[in-house]
């Protein structure tokens, strides 16, 4: 069953579609729920979106396309059954949902910034003490966060020092995907996940490091990569 925050955006976008085959912005979004920050909207869209009810088409920034709608959502014009309540949250199939084409934007979000990680040696990562303005187009689903890199170990993988990683919290990732590890508790670094022969092997993308292997007890996944930002000055 969807809440009453995520029934009043799913609503108020298949609305603002109807009426102008534009998406709303964030801006548009949160003002319409009187939400505090952009980071609610974007946390209503990605649970939306993972329960299927809406997806974000590629590459572009205020682009969303309702798939299907809670019973209550369907206008009159659409669904016979519109009398039907919002706890029923009876599933209406995406032939009943007008599809209309959007228009990009530029919304952003402001995701937590937790400091400085090591694409070289481990480093203390420092939690955050600020947040980041974030494209919206370069987040899927999830709760995200950024780092700032230092040191040149993942330069084969085209991330440099200075850059800013934008990484989904998650426990869990599958060999050989890049990921925030911490290890023994207080060292945070950006590497390669490798699993072989009962350790945790962490391989840097550059010819000139070496490989860290450890026991599977020592490191903690904390995240995966999910993009990146770089400034040019």
């Amino acid at each position: 069953m969807l809440t009453a925050k995520q029934h009043e955006l799913i609503r108020f976008i298949q609305q603002r579609l109807e009426v102008t085959g534009i998406s709303p912005s964030f801006e548009e979004m949160k003002a319409a729920l009187d939400l505090k920050s952009k980071s609610g909207v974007h946390r209503l869209i990605s649970a939306l979106e993972e329960r299927g009810f809406i997806r974000r088409l590629p590459n572009r920034a205020r682009a969303l396309e309702v798939v299907k709608l809670p019973e209550d959502a369907v206008t009159a014009k659409g669904s016979a059954n519109s009398g039907k309540t919002a706890a029923n949250d009876t599933i209406v199939s995406s032939h009943a949902v007008k599809r209309v084409p959007a228009e990009p934007a530029n919304d952003v979000i402001e995701i937590p910034l937790h400091g400085r990680i090591a694409a070289g040696a481990p480093i203390e990562a420092i939690e955050g003490q600020s947040s980041m303005p974030v494209p919206a187009a370069l987040l899927g689903p999830g709760d995200h966060y950024a780092l700032e890199v230092s040191g040149d170990s993942m330069i084969e993988a085209g991330i440099f020092d200075g850059d800013f990683a934008l990484v989904k919290r998650t426990e869990t990732a599958r060999d050989g995907e890049i990921v925030v590890a911490l290890v023994d508790g207080e060292e945070a670094t950006l590497k390669y996940l490798r699993k072989e022969s009962g350790m945790v092997r962490l391989d840097p993308a550059n010819a000139t490091y070496e490989a860290q292997v450890y026991a599977p007890s020592r490191v903690q996944v904390q995240g995966k990569l999910a993009g990146l930002l770089r400034r040019y000055h």
